[in-house]
């Protein structure tokens, strides 16, 4: 490595042994991992009757009120630019009129748009239309508004009579409703370093304003994903790739980058929700009533885990106790190991121990219809045991036909629905990174200067990098999930 390369590193905080360890993952890339079946009702997903849902819900009442840390963590670095791509398109193309049925129904109901009427102030729109000057308004929107290179957060979503909100309002408003503890609203954003400065003024702009709506006092913490997390860039040929003036490349290492992130956080618990994934405040009882319910789920596993690791820990058991241990493992936090049944006393209360004291987190999953999203699995570990795993699809392998057959026909996909036990049970925080499993990075081709380049990406955050953590899935309403991958997805009825 050259001298400048050395330099480079020693900034970011990476170890040339890091970088040795990327370029084998290039050559080597990943395993595909082996997969048991795909989770269902009634095969790894809960799905709670009403009288469970009120049971559950009034124990994360009574948890709140007991003065725990809890914290919501909402990952919004995303920029906004991949939301406009067929509005960059438009200004693009060789003709002036929308012409796509996308083109149309963006223009068609311009005035539904949250950001009308901040769209409007910079030129009349409706005299604009008149006028042929489709392409104007749209520069108004991706220039004059910023759209196209504002983080998705700070994009106007929903109109109210007392103004429209942002997603980060949204979330603001969110905290207070499910997420505060004795009258405190603990909120964590992730955002681009290079937006951090804006967002931190706009939420400072908003506090105060649903601070008085909720009667709650937010606290409210930034990050940026760390500079050490990011991944070198290789050439085709797996050799470490460099730009023209003979420099290092180095990319994000995506979403799983965040685990460091959350690994900074202390709180007992924390909900984990995608900053594009809110809706208006009449569609809110189901969200608020959900998430409400899989944190009730949470602190009802953790108990009982917390219980058996004291009762192991005094060595206060014995084959029978044992055995009703093994079989909350196996049954309620679907972690399964065949040789189980061949453990002595002493091995299997050594094999619990292991798998109990692990972070524990509970997913909420829809029906699937068809939205891009992780599925939910049952899918082998590194220690040959079976848990519940939320897998992507680059990480099946295409041509095993059963493996595919299990991906199509999956009844359910998890939309970043998540709350997390990051503590064990002594109060002590666990070292998240030591749970990744770094066998399920991801490979992606990209470009840089117009040459081809091989980009590495992290186990994702939800998916390799909380494999070890036990995990419980539950049924939650697709009414839950609505996520904004297009300008055109704020005219859906849930958005309106």
């Amino acid at each position: 490595m050259k001298q400048q390369d050395l330099e480079l590193l020693a900034q970011k905080g990476i170890s040339e042994q890091q970088i040795a360890a990327q370029l084998n993952d290039f050559k080597n890339g990943f395993p595909f991992l082996r997969l048991d079946s795909a989770a269902s009702i009634d095969n790894g997903i809960l799905a709670p009757n009403e009288d469970e849902k009120d049971k559950f819900i009034q124990l994360w009442e009574a948890y709140k009120m007991a003065g725990h840390k809890i914290v919501k963590f909402v990952p919004a670095s995303g920029a906004a630019s991949r939301m406009f791509k067929n509005m960059f398109a438009f200004i693009d193309a060789d003709y002036d009129k929308p012409t796509t049925d996308f083109e149309k129904q963006y223009f068609n109901s311009i005035h539904d748009f949250a950001f009308f009427d901040e769209l409007n102030a910079i030129e009349p729109v409706d005299a604009l239309i008149n006028e042929g000057k489709y392409k104007q308004v749209d520069a108004n929107m991706l220039e004059g508004l910023n759209y196209g290179k504002l983080p998705k957060g700070m994009l106007l979503f929903h109109k109210y009579a007392d103004g429209a909100r942002t997603p980060m309002e949204e979330h603001l408003v969110e905290g207070a409703l499910y997420a505060q503890s004795n009258g405190e609203v603990n909120l964590h954003f992730t955002v681009s370093a290079e937006h951090l400065d804006y967002f931190k003024g706009k939420v400072e702009a908003k506090k105060e304003y649903f601070s008085k709506m909720f009667g709650v006092k937010y606290n409210i913490t930034f990050s940026v994903q760390k500079p050490s997390t990011d991944t070198v860039a290789a050439t085709l040929d797996n050799e470490l790739f460099r730009d023209d003036d003979g420099n290092l490349v180095f990319r994000p290492g995506g979403h799983g980058a965040l685990i460091e992130n959350l690994n900074d956080i202390d709180a007992d618990i924390v909900f984990i929700k995608n900053i594009d994934n809110v809706v208006p405040d009449r569609l809110k009882d189901t969200t608020v009533k959900y998430k409400n319910l899989i944190a009730g789920i949470l602190v009802n596993a953790q108990a009982k885990v917390f219980n058996y690791l004291k009762q192991l820990d005094k060595h206060e058991y014995d084959s029978k106790s044992l055995h009703e241990m093994l079989a909350f493992l196996e049954q309620d936090l679907c972690c399964k190991n065949i040789n189980a049944k061949d453990y002595n006393d002493e091995q299997l209360a050594e094999y619990l121990h292991r798998k109990f004291n692990r972070p524990m987190r509970v997913c909420g999953v829809v029906k699937n219809v068809g939205e891009p999203g992780g599925g939910p699995f049952l899918a082998y570990n590194q220690d040959g045991t079976i848990s519940l795993q939320i897998l992507e699809s680059s990480q099946i392998d295409k041509d095993n036909a059963e493996y595919m057959k299990m991906f199509t026909e999956g009844t359910h996909f998890n939309p970043v629905d998540l709350v997390c036990a990051i503590k064990d049970y002594q109060g002590k925080p666990f070292c998240l990174p030591d749970y990744v499993d770094k066998t399920t990075g991801f490979i992606s081709s990209k470009s840089k200067g117009g040459k081809e380049l091989r980009a590495l990406e992290l186990p994702g955050l939800w998916n390799g990098a909380m494999s070890d953590w036990n995990t419980i899935f539950v049924e939650v309403p697709l009414i839950t999930f609505n996520p904004v991958k297009t300008v055109n997805d704020l005219l859906r009825p849930e958005h309106q």
